[in-house]
């Protein structure tokens, strides 16, 4: 996300890929959509260090978590490296490999495509759950840009916008 020239040098970073100056948003969502974790970084941190940071932030969830549940499944993209997240997280949390699993998300590929008779762009169910939370985000003004001036602000607006989301979604179940 761009900063404005009122956002603090301490919040800003230029992602060199993207070709922007400005913050970048972690999110950990359910199947719903809706967040487990928020995280934001300077856009010069790569997505991996992001994700590290958003879960050794909230580790205390996962120790938590008993061992006899089914492992939580974090699923990434190609831009994200599972064997370096690992190491990085084991050295954080030795047992954190027994309640969590990396999975990378499928890609349809061209003879997937012309077999069922698809051509051009084809969503992938899985990937759409974050697309979609991040079009939610889109939504609040004052996150479409960064006018704050710290990343625990931005992290902050990034958590009521889906608070309110979620208040939202709980009164339109109840009057139905």
């Amino acid at each position: 996300m761009k900063n404005t020239c009122n956002a603090s040098v301490k919040s800003k970073g230029f992602c060199f890929y993207k070709c922007t100056n400005g913050i970048k948003r972690h999110l950990a969502v359910d199947i719903l959509g809706l967040p487990f974790f928020t995280h934001c970084t300077k856009a010069n941190v790569s997505d991996d260090q992001g994700l590290i940071e958003m879960l050794s932030k909230n580790i205390d969830y996962f120790k938590s978590k008993p061992v006899e549940l089914p492992k939580t499944t974090i699923l990434v993209d190609k831009g994200y490296h599972p064997d370096k997240l690992t190491q990085a997280l084991e050295q954080i949390y030795p047992e954190i490999m027994t309640k969590i699993q990396f999975e990378l998300s499928a890609k349809s590929l061209k003879a997937e495509k012309e077999t069922k008779g698809q051509s051009g762009f084809v969503p992938v169910a899985a990937r759409w759950v974050i697309e979609r939370s991040n079009a939610w985000v889109e939504r609040c003004k004052s996150l479409v840009k960064n006018f704050d001036r710290t990343l625990e602000r931005s992290n902050a607006k990034l958590k009521l916008c889906f608070i309110r989301l979620m208040l939202k979604r709980l009164a339109v179940a109840d009057t139905a």
